[in-house]
C-alpha cells in the first residue's frame, strides 16, 4: 500500500428506543475523546470481518449490557474532517433488547426524551439526522463535512443542506 492509500474508519452509531426516548451516552470519561462532553448514541469503530450489524450488537453490549433483539439500519453518514479521518457511520435504532443497562466506561448513559434532545450539548450534524430518524426518513446518505468542530457542508442524498454559521 503506498503513501496515497485511502483509509476510513467505518463505525455504528446505535440509537436504542424506549417509548419516547433514546437511550444516551454523555461522554465524559475517556482521554483525548473527540467526542468529549458531547452527548452521542452508543457504538464505535469496526473489529476485523465484522458486518456493520455485528457491531452494532457488539458495541451495544460492551457499552450498555444491553443485547438487542430488534433493530434497523436507517443511513449511512460521512464526516469529513480537517483533523480527524474520514469516517463511514452505518446509523442504526433499536427498539428491542434483553438486560438492564449497565455503567459505561465511555461515559454516563440516560435515557432522554426525543423531544429534549436538541437541547442537550450535541454535534450540529447529529441534531441534522436526529431529525431525520424523527420524521422517520427512509435509508438515507448524509455528507458532513466540519473545520474543527463547525459544521460547514451538509448534504442530504447528495442535495446540499443549509447549515448555521
Amino acid at each position: 500500500m503506498g503513501k496515497n492509500c485511502f483509509r476510513a474508519i467505518n463505525s455504528t452509531l446505535i440509537y436504542i428506543e424506549r417509548g419516547e426516548e433514546y437511550l444516551m451516552l454523555h461522554r465524559t470519561k475517556k482521554e483525548n475523546d473527540l467526542n468529549h462532553d458531547k452527548w452521542i448514541g452508543v457504538g464505535g469503530k469496526f473489529e476485523e470481518g465484522e458486518a456493520p450489524e455485528d457491531c452494532a450488537l457488539r458495541e451495544t453490549l460492551e457499552e450498555t449490557g444491553l443485547t438487542l433483539t430488534s433493530w434497523r439500519c436507517r443511513g449511512i453518514v460521512t464526516f469529513i474532517s480537517d483533523i480527524y479521518e474520514t469516517e463511514y457511520m452505518h446509523l442504526f435504532t433499536a427498539d428491542g433488547w434483553t438486560g438492564t443497562p449497565r455503567e459505561c466506561d465511555e461515559g454516563e448513559l440516560a435515557w432522554i426524551k426525543k423531544s429534549e434532545l436538541l437541547k442537550l450539548k450535541l454535534w450540529e450534524g447529529d441534531k441534522i439526522f436526529l431529525r431525520l430518524l424523527d420524521t422517520d426518513e427512509p435509508f438515507f446518505s448524509l455528507k458532513l463535512k466540519y473545520e474543527g468542530d463547525t459544521l460547514v457542508l451538509a448534504q442530504l442524498n447528495g442535495k446540499r443542506l443549509e447549515v448555521g454559521r
